[in-house]
């Protein structure tokens, strides 16, 4: 007799806690999948782990994010994502997996924040069931797009950026619901905390990667004005808070190396007069944008995107960039327009229809309509809000002249998954047949776009790709045949369900083989990626015949960093000599051999700089195997001037540098023209010193002078 209450309190109990248990499954499930295989990708971007380790090692290293702990020179971005990194391995020891933990933690952490931010914009404007599931879609769409898993399993400062980005979405919903919803004095404070907490988030995604963050803060500063229910002063005044704390937020740093002696700190990497500002502005600021970048080996400008490909409005739709992020953009698209107009329509309708009020509880004589509902408004600002966010990173991504690669389409992603869970939970909740078609239309679309995208990539079924593409069209059939009434939206949301589930297999199958895989280097994409950079923009290697940008450890030479592995290995095909100084080996980590290892090794602690040697990747895979300092002559590119000659000569005269590591077969030559910093280095050592080649490298005893 008590079997069946038993079951049917089993049954409501997991009616009441679906959402929690699907969050958590969500949440841990993405972070479990992203674990697996982790060490895999070694040390992943070498430059990178250079500096985690250097970071590490020393405080100082660390604080300004050198590339060695002896503090010689920077990395060419602002040190925040390497502090994350740097303190798991001072807590767990320095290897591949302490270092990666950091980034595979903040893809949980994004999936919870997109997760959250869709309830706050739905909250009040649709069912409760509706708003969750909702969200809970746009949370998987994040976690199955094969770029996240990409970047989220590597050590480049893309990840903590996009969280940090979602975070001060986040944290601007909760100052205008905060604002909305309060009515007592006591109610600033919290406005107040949320806003310094979306600066803090803007100004640490300044220290993570510099003007990318703020492709945001547009759409966040016109949500706030059109929707934050104050008056319009002081909604301007507000925005000071924000600004105010993005401003102190990063500024403490940025005046901390603006203001230290350059004698006592390293040297800005990325620039070339040893300032932040410069960098910031320049060669990772407007350069990016106009390709004019002092220092860059890509030769860039022009209106055609220079050696980084064609601009326009189709770049991200087509060749490796649309493999990497394009699964949804479409869709986004579609969704977001759509969204928009039905919004903006009924807006109008419920003007004519509903009278105004003057909010009176404020005393700011404002009309606001009579049923200020808080759902309306949150759902304004949070489609404005993602909407922007979508817009301005996908028109600067699609015409940047400068540097500029497949993986920065991650930024895209967060957006992409609130823009359809946003406007997937507005169409449902809407009665009629023209939201059952729009959403009809939006699955065929979605299938088709897919369907061409994956045309040209490998190892995906060519099942798999029929299957998404009749599914999709006969799915969109049918909930067009089923929008009539009678079937209700019980059914429509089943159908929608199916239509994202279908729609996540060639994004989920990438991803899985993005995970099974290897992703190494200073280029890299997605599984399956058909197109690379080869040996990088100029068309030519640097002098010393260097290899290509390096993606997996046993690939197929030339192509840029191909996640799965077999594919876009470290060793490319060497480079020429001239065509303006193309990227050749300056991509691909050195692998010092055992032999020359236990050389370097030797009294490596009567010296500040093991080693000396052009390029920052090289250095610091001689870095990695040695565990000591080494040092990057002319930073990542080999263009950037320091050291000087004389103050390389000065360091070898006072006996701080052991060897001096030249090209050899594979091996990276000097950066820049001849008349650079790093080729002066180069010819005085070859003329001053004896060469002794150990497995190919030159090398020579700088002690021995």
């Amino acid at each position: 007799m008590s079997e069946a209450p038993t079951r049917y309190a089993r049954t409501r109990g997991l009616r009441r806690h679906w959402y929690p248990i699907t969050l958590t499954v969500l949440t841990f499930g993405t972070i479990a999948a992203f674990l697996f295989n982790l060490t895999a990708n070694g040390w992943a971007n070498s430059f990178y782990a250079a500096a985690v380790q250097a970071g590490s090692a020393n405080w100082e290293a660390f604080l300004f994010g050198s590339l060695d702990s002896a503090n010689a020179i920077t990395v060419d971005k602002p040190p925040a994502s390497l502090w994350l990194m740097a303190l798991s391995a001072r807590v767990f020891g320095f290897s591949s997996f302490s270092m990666l933990l950091p980034q595979v933690l903040l893809a949980g952490v994004s999936v919870l924040l997109i997760v959250h931010s869709l309830r706050l914009s739905l909250r009040s404007h649709v069912g409760p069931g509706l708003e969750k599931a909702a969200a809970l879609g746009a949370g998987a769409i994040f976690a199955v797009s094969p770029v996240v898993a990409m970047m989220f399993r590597f050590n480049n400062p893309d990840a903590l950026l996009v969280t940090l980005m979602i975070g001060a979405v986040v944290a601007t919903q909760h100052a205008l619901r905060t604002l909305t919803e309060a009515r007592r004095r006591r109610s600033a404070r919290r406005i107040v905390g949320w806003l310094v907490l979306a600066g803090v988030c803007l100004g640490l995604g300044f220290l993570t990667k510099q003007f990318q963050v703020l492709l945001i803060v547009p759409g966040l500063a016109v949500a706030w004005v059109l929707f934050a229910r104050t008056s319009w002063p002081r909604r301007l005044l507000w925005l000071l808070v924000p600004l105010g704390s993005m401003i102190v937020s990063a500024g403490w740093w940025i005046a901390l190396v603006e203001l230290t002696p350059a004698g006592s700190r390293p040297y800005v990497g990325g620039s070339q007069s040893n300032s932040f500002l410069e960098l910031t502005f320049g060669y990772n600021g407007f350069g990016r944008l106009t390709g004019n970048e002092t220092g860059s080996v890509g030769g860039g400008g022009g209106g055609q995107g220079g050696g980084w490909g064609e601009t326009g409005i189709t770049r991200l739709f087509t060749g490796s960039f649309g493999q990497q992020a394009s699964w949804f953009l479409p869709t986004a698209l579609f969704f977001l327009v759509v969204t928009i107009v039905l919004l903006t329509l009924a807006e109008v309708a419920r003007r004519r229809r509903v009278p105004t009020v003057t909010d009176g509880d404020q005393g700011t004589g404002r009309a606001v309509s009579a049923s200020g509902a808080i759902g309306t408004g949150s759902l304004g600002a949070g489609l404005l809000m993602w909407g922007a966010w979508l817009i301005v990173t996908w028109l600067v991504l699609s015409n940047m002249n400068g540097i500029v690669h497949e993986y920065y389409t991650v930024a895209l992603i967060p957006a992409i998954a609130a823009v359809i869970g946003l406007a997937v939970a507005v169409l449902l909740a809407r009665d009629g047949f023209l939201p059952r078609l729009l959403l009809a239309v939006a699955w065929a679309l979605t299938g088709a776009w897919q369907f061409i995208i994956s045309s040209e990539m490998t190892g995906i079924p060519s099942i798999l790709r029929w299957c998404v593409l009749i599914v999709s069209i006969l799915g969109a059939l049918v909930l067009i045949v089923t929008a009539h009434r009678r079937f209700g939206t019980a059914l429509a949301s089943v159908l929608v369900a199916l239509a994202v589930l279908g729609s996540a297999a060639i994004p989920a199958q990438l991803a899985v083989r993005t995970i099974a895989g290897t992703t190494q280097g200073s280029i890299v994409t997605i599984a399956g990626t058909s197109a690379g950079l080869g040996g990088g923009p100029g068309g030519g290697g640097m002098p010393g015949g260097g290899a290509g940008p390096g993606g997996g450890t046993d690939g197929t030479p030339g192509g840029a960093g191909n996640s799965e592995a077999g594919r876009g290995g470290t060793g490319g095909m060497p480079g020429g000599a001239g065509g303006g100084g193309g990227m050749g080996g300056l991509l691909g980590a050195s692998d010092p051999s055992d032999e020359l290892t236990q050389l370097l090794e030797q009294d490596a602690a009567d010296y500040t700089w093991v080693a000396a040697t052009t390029g920052a990747n090289q250095a610091a895979g001689y870095q990695l195997s040695l565990e000591e300092p080494v040092m990057a002559i002319g930073g990542f590119n080999g263009t950037d001037p320091s050291p000087t000659l004389a103050e390389f000569k000065q360091l070898v005269s006072e006996g701080t540098i052991h060897y001096y590591i030249g090209s050899g077969s594979g091996g990276q030559g000097p950066g820049g023209g001849s008349d650079s910093a790093s080729s002066q280095i180069a010819d005085w050592v070859e003329a001053n010193y004896e060469a002794t080649t150990v497995d190919s490298v030159s090398l020579y005893d700088l002690s021995a002078g």
